[in-house]
């Protein structure tokens, strides 16, 4: 098997030495994603709805680079600035994961990059 890199200009670039995703054999690995605008850069939205929203958009244009899709999607994990925001998030997250869930852990941390609300990370087949 090889260590396949995927990355695509609809998702924000790497802010560090990491690739937006890796395919290895048949899983996809895809790194952490947070609200930023592929075109501008910047972070989108002011509340944690509409920032998991370009999250699992950005989450969306990553799996189609490497042929697949959110539908393929095994694993998440979401990363919350304020675990009192889940409600908010899971109506978002549920909106794109309608059919077959995958697996998923949600935590609370400190600080986030960018001081966004929220950062799913996934791992999807291939």
């Amino acid at each position: 098997m090889s260590k396949d890199v995927i990355s695509t200009s609809n998702a924000p670039a790497a802010l560090g030495p990491y690739s937006q995703a890796i395919r290895w054999g048949d899983l996809i690995f895809v790194s952490g994603q947070i609200p930023i605008d592929p075109a501008t850069s910047q972070v989108v939205g002011d509340d944690v709805a509409a920032q998991t929203e370009r999250v699992l958009q950005n989450l969306t244009a990553i799996l189609e680079a490497a042929g697949a899709s959110l539908g393929q999607v095994l694993k998440t994990t979401v990363y919350l600035r304020d675990l009192n925001d889940f409600g908010k998030m899971n109506e978002v997250y549920a909106r794109f994961f309608s059919e077959r869930p995958p697996a998923r852990a949600t935590v609370q941390v400190a600080r986030l990059p960018r001081d966004v609300s929220v950062e799913i990370e996934a791992v999807a087949a291939a």
